[in-house]
């Protein structure tokens, strides 16, 4: 018998169970067709350590994803509690879907492409690996932060490349759910973050591991790489105005609406806010990274200290505590937040280390909205001494 992990609001009340729910040790909880009445029941199990998991099976599985699916759109509970599955829903599959997205993978194509671009290939190779990138963000948008997040805590000596990706995934979020962009719109903002620092690829990965201050010859290489990148996309066949002038604006500072802006000035606000939010969030060999409040301050004011219009996007898609950074909560336990909750600063956790501060044989899903689980600090990754594969942690969304 394989099990399945599942969160306590994946099972409908007030409805029969369409599967029997177990423990991570396949002790059986409630049989198929019981009727939770109330979600202080689940919460009572949860609260006493139990692991919520089902029996893998075709049908269970694809009732897993199916809910995954719907939660994703905020869709009602009630409609969720009456979902089921069809014939249909059991072959169909969305073409070129990829459950187990390989990051590595994806963190090794855009370091090679950013590192030696090769203009007979450049564009298709950046297309596809936006392509999947993109498509495994709007597919699972937890999983991916997650995933992106990790990695930039422990990828460093691929830092360039891996800040490119998250940048690209965090601007596509707000752009496509707050604000709305048409899709070609939204592609050209991932092309744009993709390729922003292709100019400094090397050694944005040597400064993310360098302890000493900057040279003079870094700092001037930081100051021209905006319009050193849009010179080498052109060198590289790109013809896209956008494109090339959204990369090279990249770095503007104007605040001010967005739709007093052009299309290519939207992008590269949207890129900026998003860039300076990430990296805040990304630890350095020099410095510890920043705690989420401030990022999120300073991301959410633009330079007149008024509300900017593309980071308070960026907040409301990801909120606070973006999925795989590291809490603590008011029980004292440390989880990892692997899902975004109702507001930005009630997210999904689960607990790897208990109040006792040793590390839980399974992990305990804990809804941060209720006062006993309330949120109460962050915890830099560096002071977590479980360590986690990201496909563990994958695992957990």
């Amino acid at each position: 018998m394989k099990l399945v992990n599942v969160t306590p609001d994946m099972i409908p009340l007030n409805k029969p169970l369409p599967f029997a729910l177990r423990s991570a040790e396949g002790v059986l909880l409630a049989n198929k067709g019981y009727v939770i009445r109330s979600a202080s029941e689940l919460d009572h199990m949860v609260g006493l350590g139990v692991s919520l998991n089902i029996d893998e099976s075709d049908h269970q599985r694809e009732y897993v994803g199916k809910l995954h699916a719907m939660l994703r759109r905020e869709v009602s509970l009630g409609v969720i509690a009456d979902a089921h599955i069809t014939a249909g829903d059991l072959t169909k599959r969305v073409v070129g879907d990829d459950p187990d997205a390989d990051w590595l993978d994806f963190l090794g194509r855009a370091n090679a492409l950013l590192r030696d671009p090769q203009k007979a290939t450049f564009q298709k190779l950046l297309n596809s690996l936006h392509r999947d990138i993109s498509q495994q963000a709007q597919r699972n948008p937890d999983a991916t932060l997650l995933a992106l997040m990790h990695l930039s805590a422990t990828e460093l000596r691929s830092y360039s490349a891996m800040h490119a990706m998250l940048v690209c995934v965090t601007a596509e979020l707000a752009a496509m759910y707050v604000l709305n962009w048409p899709q070609e719109m939204v592609d050209t903002l991932g092309r744009v973050a993709l390729t922003m620092n292709i100019s400094m690829t090397s050694m944005q990965d040597e400064l993310a591991i360098q302890t000493l201050p900057l040279t003079a010859t870094q700092k001037h290489l930081i100051e021209v790489h905006a319009a050193f990148s849009s010179e080498i996309l052109k060198d590289l066949g790109v013809t896209d105005p956008v494109w090339i002038e959204a990369v090279f604006h990249h770095l503007d500072k104007t605040p001010g609406p967005l739709a007093a802006r052009t299309p290519t000035m939207r992008i590269a606000r949207l890129i900026q806010r998003a860039n300076l939010f990430t990296a805040m969030l990304a630890p350095r060999a020099s410095r510890e990274p920043m705690q989420p409040g401030v990022a999120m301050q300073a991301c959410y004011f633009d330079e007149n200290h008024d509300v900017d219009e593309a980071g308070a996007a960026l907040i409301k898609v990801l909120g606070i505590y973006t999925p795989g950074s590291y809490v603590r909560l008011a029980t004292q336990e440390v989880a990892v937040v692997v899902r975004r909750g109702a507001n930005t600063t009630t997210p999904r956790v689960a607990v790897l280390v208990n109040r006792q501060g040793m590390p839980t044989a399974e992990p305990m899903f804990r809804d941060t909205s209720q006062k006993d689980y309330r949120i109460v600090a962050t915890v830099p990754h560096r002071d977590i001494k479980v360590k986690l594969s990201l496909e563990r942690l994958l695992a957990m969304v």
